[in-house]
């Protein structure tokens, strides 16, 4: 007679296996968990990175082609706001009814290539930022004016004015509205346009919603200022100097870096 024998497992034995493959769970999860986390981590530092370096360039580019001693910056409460006057169009003026000459209404002017927009204005030899942010240009005598008519390389004024003083290379300079750059105590980098030309540089609320630039700033907008600008003199170009200070998970760095303003009035 044949005896049976019964196979299984026996009680030790489901709970030793058990044990083991949940000590293999938890490792294996930790392990996925950790190169998740890096993962993540990672990538998120690399879009601050991406990030920063296209606010970085897409301000140098704006600012090389800022109208001359068109710069200012204020520091309003939370934010630090530089604003400038972009260049639409340049080129060399013929002749144009220029201080101590008699007033005129019409003057000749090489055109640029890209042409002129006449709802832009005009603007030569400009020295300082007060001589340009007028809400209304001066109607007999300024550095900024309205340009009325354009006929071929002859322009018409909308009544007999002069420019304060002769360019030394005569240039003249079209431009149209402002532009600022806004570093916010929330850590944002925004920018501003359309909101027109005020005496008085506007603050963030006064600008509107802007455009989300850049993030993760954690300047003190206090003590350790993220724009610096130096104004040009005869023998030097105007200098920016950038240094916004990141943070993104725990990982900090900072940018130094210089802007060279080279238009020339």
């Amino acid at each position: 007679m044949r005896l049976q024998t019964n196979k299984g497992f026996t009680l030790v034995e489901m709970v030793t296996v058990i044990i083991i493959l949940g000590i293999l769970v938890v490792g294996v999860s930790s392990f996925v968990i950790l190169g998740t986390r890096i993962f993540v981590e990672s990538s998120s530092v690399d879009q601050v990175l991406s990030q920063s370096r296209f606010v970085i360039e897409r301000m140098t580019r704006e600012l090389r082609n800022a109208l001359p001693n068109s710069i200012r910056v204020a520091s309003p409460s939370g934010a630090q706001c530089i604003e400038f006057l972009p260049i639409t169009a340049s080129a060399s003026y013929i002749s144009l009814p220029i201080a101590p000459e008699a007033a005129a209404d019409t003057g000749s002017i090489m055109l640029p290539a890209q042409g002129i927009n006449l709802a832009h204005k005009m603007v030569v030899y400009p020295l300082a930022p007060a001589q340009l942010y007028q809400d209304s240009p001066s109607t007999k005598q300024g550095r900024i004016f309205d340009v009325k008519q354009l006929s071929g390389n002859r322009l018409e004024f909308d009544n007999e004015l002069r420019f304060d003083e002769a360019s030394p290379q005569k240039r003249y300079f079209m431009v149209n509205g402002a532009v600022s750059y806004c570093f916010l105590s929330s850590g944002d980098i925004r920018r501003y346009d359309g909101y027109g030309v005020q005496t008085t540089q506007p603050t963030p609320a006064q600008m509107g919603t802007g455009a989300l630039m850049g993030q993760h700033v954690v300047n003190n907008l206090g003590s350790e200022a993220p724009i610096h600008y130096t104004p040009g003199t005869l023998v030097n170009n105007a200098v920016v100097q950038l240094s916004p200070h990141f943070e993104v998970n725990g990982q900090t760095f900072q940018y130094q870096h210089q802007v060279q303003v080279i238009n020339v009035p």
